[in-house]
């Protein structure tokens, strides 16, 4: 027998988010020859091929589509969780019978509707269960009604918690057995220059992230037209795509941009199949998000590669640049949704480069001592080695 602790993650989605690009980098990460992991997702898409790409085991055991794209709104609504109730129930035999064949050691769900589909079947299995929780338990984030079921079960259910942040594990009541594991990032992904990219001609000021209301796209376009009279040499790039249904969004954006008379100043230019490059032709990044971020991904990875970075001062975003209330400066913060601030902010990394760049250096030396994907790696390990303890 095996002396591998068996561990099945599973996930609703396999499009390529933050919370399921943080799970190839920690899968890459873990110790060598301790666990045996297989990935059970509810959907096909780009994270089967990446996770194959690594050399991890995946399975795809499809979800009605209609419940796996329940948005956060739908879900609170009493009609949308009784119909997303009824159409999972036969999904929820198939996903028993295939835990039921794999017999884990351990379940670890990375995403709120896993987390509800995979606390019925762990319960049945009597397989200790794992939430990792990549979004904030707030009404500001998800619906009221949502939001209180989900701190009540996340008190009662999994046999271990994991956050992505304290900001998130802030919005949870005070849970003994949770652990906080920051998204780290890879040893390849570390820049050797600190601050170059301030000072390219022409300057690129960008901002990274599907296009959704959360992101703050809108906002960033509003504060492009009040940055660019004065700034005639510096473009403005949207990087990402519409996901989960936001496909009106980014047509309000577009027409956002037309109505400025900003067509040859700000583009969308898709999604980034390698967002570090993307980041390498920025002067700054932009993380303009109109609610307060989980954590802030792409933050981090802007940290790591040298370039400046403006962000909303909330959530993770507040946690990752201003670690040390009222030390230096990792970067700028401006309020969630306020546009001027948001433009004057970008404006003073345009006019002051040489402060942007020793910003940007205290935060590349900051990043590599809190994010690295090893410590990300050591804190799930020994969450997984308690849960299977527990079993």
């Amino acid at each position: 027998m095996s002396s591998q602790t068996r561990v099945l993650v599973l996930d609703h989605t396999a499009e390529l988010g933050g919370a399921e690009i943080a799970l190839v980098r920690l899968l890459d990460a873990l110790p060598p020859g301790e666990f045996d992991v297989t990935t059970l997702l509810f959907a096909d898409g780009p994270l089967v091929g990446m996770l194959r790409e690594h050399g991890h085991r995946v399975e795809v055991l499809p979800l009605d589509p209609d419940v796996g794209s329940l948005a956060r709104a739908d879900s609170a609504s009493g009609s949308g969780a009784i119909r997303a109730a009824l159409r999972s129930t036969p999904f929820l035999g198939r996903l028993t019978g295939r835990v039921m064949r794999l017999r884990p050691d351990v379940i670890h769900t990375t995403s709120l509707k896993s987390d509800l589909l995979g606390m019925n079947v762990a319960k049945l299995t009597r397989t200790p269960l794992v939430w990792h929780v990549h979004d904030r338990i707030s009404d500001d984030y998800l619906p009221a009604r949502t939001a209180t079921l989900f701190r009540m079960l996340a008190r009662r259910v999994p046999t271990e918690l994991v956050a992505n942040s304290y900001a998130t594990a802030a919005t949870l009541e005070p849970i003994p057995h949770l652990s906080v594991a920051y998204p780290g990032f890879t040893p390849d992904q570390l820049g050797l220059a600190i601050g170059i990219n301030v000072l390219p001609t022409p300057r690129v000021v960008g901002l990274l992230g599907r296009i959704s209301p959360t992101k703050g796209q809108l906002e960033f376009v509003r504060a492009a037209a009040e940055v660019v009279p004065a700034h005639q040499d510096v473009e403005f790039r949207i990087i990402g795509s519409a996901l989960f249904g936001h496909d009106d969004y980014e047509r309000q954006v577009r027409a956002e941009i037309s109505e400025r008379g900003l067509g040859g100043r700000v583009r969308l230019v898709g999604f980034a199949d390698d967002p570090l490059a993307a980041i390498d032709q920025l002067s700054l990044l932009v993380h303009a998000s109109t609610t307060p971020e989980p954590f802030g991904q792409v933050i981090v990875e802007a940290m790591i590669r040298g370039v400046p970075v403006v962000a909303t001062g909330a959530g993770g975003a507040r946690e990752i640049l201003d670690p040390v209330p009222d030390g230096e400066q990792l970067g700028l913060l401006v309020p969630p949704g306020d546009v001027d601030a948001l433009a004057q902010a970008i404006t003073s990394v345009l006019d002051h480069p040489e402060d942007a760049a020793e910003r940007a250096a205290r935060a590349w030396r900051s990043a590599q001592e809190r994010f690295p994907i090893s410590r990300t790696a050591e804190v799930v390990s020994e969450v997984w080695r308690r849960a299977a303890r527990a079993r």
